[in-house]
């Protein structure tokens, strides 16, 4: 009896080993969506930031490092977009299999050509990241990066799953260049046009779909908008014609209101992620369907 209580005790501890699932720790919801696409039921997924914050300026409570210490995986988006805050979270939580190099340290910016890379840093400018602009998620064409550089990791830590991991990949990258196709013909009429927005937040998302998203209510990354400058953004959306003004939740949309009110442009609210804001889904290509549509919206002056 005793033996074969302790093959009992051993048959369910192989069986919890076998069915467990990767815990997994995302900094940021955009990082999260595209993971949970992966990694669907064989992770347990935390995202750190939530989808309404600024992510240079995280809340980092310290339970965040009782979740970084249980965790196997740690996905990030580097390029210092988390530099202000992530640091004493990992240093705290002092779980190895998260040290930079490790398996477990997914940096999900390997792959990713970055714009806006300074020559030289000067912080006269702003709040300018010496490894180039890092707001990458918001172009389709790098969530596929994204995406599978998540897959090989996990393949990497779950060898197991991997058969599993690899066709979500090629469902999700097959539903998002669909959609990507649908957003292009969307977007098309339109290409050429100026978005004004408060922070140099959507240059890969302009990129992608030919639009132009350089003229900003801040004068300097990180610098709250002055008198000044204002009068100048109105003058130059008077004379361009400029009609549409996006705002991310964690913004001041009083600022942009003014903007408007003086132009005559729409205000959009613009979701930085997955569940952002009411109409933007909580999965990756919803959220970009809401800012799709929402532009098209606001170029055919609706909200």
């Amino acid at each position: 009896m005793k033996n074969f209580a302790s093959l009992l005790c051993a048959l369910l501890a192989f069986a919890t080993v076998a069915h467990a699932k990767l815990n997994v720790v995302a900094t940021t919801p955009d990082f999260g969506a595209i993971a949970r696409e992966i990694g669907g039921d064989k992770i347990d997924l935390t995202t750190i930031a939530r989808p309404t914050e600024d992510p240079h300026f995280v809340d980092a409570k310290p339970s965040y490092i009782v979740k970084l210490n249980r965790a196997d995986a740690l996905i990030e988006g580097g390029a210092e977009l988390e530099i202000g805050w992530l640091p004493p979270l990992v240093e705290g939580a002092r779980n190895p299999k998260l040290d930079p190099g490790k398996p477990g340290r997914i940096s999900c910016v390997k792959g990713i050509s970055l714009l806006e890379v300074p020559t030289t840093l000067d912080r006269s400018k702003g709040d300018v990241h010496a490894a180039g602009n890092p707001h990458y998620s918001t172009d389709p064409a790098n969530a596929k990066i994204i995406a599978d550089t998540i897959t090989g990791a996990f393949c990497s830590l779950d060898p197991k799953s991997a058969e599993t991991y690899r066709a979500n990949l090629a469902k999700f990258t097959q539903r998002l260049d669909a959609r990507l196709t649908e957003w292009r013909k969307l977007l098309d009429p339109y290409r050429g046009a100026q978005v004004v927005t408060y922070h140099n937040y959507w240059i890969y998302f302009a990129r992608q779909f030919g639009l132009k998203m350089e003229l900003f209510l801040e004068p300097k990354p990180g610098i709250p908008p002055t008198p000044s400058h204002l009068a100048e953004v109105v003058a130059k959306m008077k004379a361009e014609h400029i009609q549409v003004v996006v705002i991310q939740p964690y913004l001041n949309r009083k600022t942009a209101e003014t903007v408007a009110g003086l132009t005559g442009a729409t205000v959009l609210d613009f979701a930085s992620f997955p569940g952002g804001g009411k109409n933007a889904g909580t999965d990756y290509i919803s959220w970009m369907d809401s800012l799709v549509n929402s532009l098209v919206r606001g170029f055919a002056g609706k909200k």
